[in-house]
């Protein structure tokens, strides 16, 4: 039987990671089963850089964590080696650095992940794994935002190149009286009679 003060840790654990996990937007949880040192510690240092919380759990501990947040269907995958990352603000970062990583090693793998308290199925994960990052969505919608203004500033600087808004009124002016060319007639011929 397991001391007091060992207990008293792993209820401390427990509820530190169930507070993360209601804390968290997103989690994603994997097998990290036959990855070496180098490589677990470039990706740890990606999901760090990245600002999301890897931490290897043993599943007992995970299990109960799930219990308390509301998130029991994670529960089936808690078997093996198992680690979860988990974002308090991103909602694709995990699920795009992590199932990258999977597709380089065949002994790595995503076992199941949430969104905003709700387990999702593996479509739902490699959808989210394919979304930009956040940056790359926020240079897209500045892009979209920048069109029209750009668009306008390239008008009004054509007008100034034409020699100021007089000079393009007479312009149009002009066209508009000079005459339209005349379109040249084409002979119609007959069709030859039949016989």
């Amino acid at each position: 039987m397991p001391s007091q003060s060992v207990l008293e840790q792993k209820k401390a654990i427990v509820a530190e990671l169930s507070e993360r996990l209601k804390s968290s937007v997103t989690g994603v949880v994997v097998c990290y089963e036959g990855i070496n040192t180098e490589d677990d510690t470039k990706l740890r240092k990606e999901l760090r850089e990245n600002d999301v919380k890897y931490t290897v759990v043993k599943n007992t501990l995970l299990s109960r964590a799930c219990d308390e947040a509301g998130l029991e269907d994670i529960k089936p995958v808690l078997e093996g080696t198992t680690a979860i990352a988990t974002s308090d603000t991103e909602y694709a970062t995990a699920a795009r650095i992590l199932c990258n990583y999977a597709k380089d090693h065949d002994n790595f793998k995503v076992k199941t992940a949430y969104l905003d308290g709700a387990v999702i199925d593996m479509d739902t994960i490699i959808s989210l794994s394919k979304l930009p990052s956040r940056d790359v969505l926020l240079a897209n919608v500045l892009g979209a935002f920048q069109a029209p203004i750009a668009s306008f500033a390239r008008a009004v600087q054509a007008v100034v190149d034409k020699g100021g808004v007089e000079a393009c009124a007479a312009e149009a002016e002009s066209n508009e009286e000079a005459p339209a060319p005349a379109e040249e007639e084409v002979p119609t011929q007959e069709a030859p009679a039949a016989e």
